[in-house]
């Protein structure tokens, strides 16, 4: 299905089925996002844990700039 197709089927609905279908996608958006960026955090979180070149800079966490 187009994208032009679909939107011309959603603009079809009443305004609160339109409404339920873009809180829908949005959600799912979202869990998209989330479960890519706990997929990215788990991939990388051995390298930031052993590698002194990645964590170089957490020295100056605590200075005040």
């Amino acid at each position: 299905m187009t994208t032009a197709l679909l939107v011309r089927e959603i603009s079809k609905l009443p305004w609160a089925e339109r409404l339920l279908v873009v809180e829908k996608t949005l959600k799912s958006i979202r869990q998209d996002k989330q479960k890519n960026l706990a997929q990215a955090v788990d991939a990388l979180y051995g390298d930031y844990c052993h590698d002194p070149e990645l964590t170089a800079f957490t020295a100056l966490d605590t200075e005040s700039f």
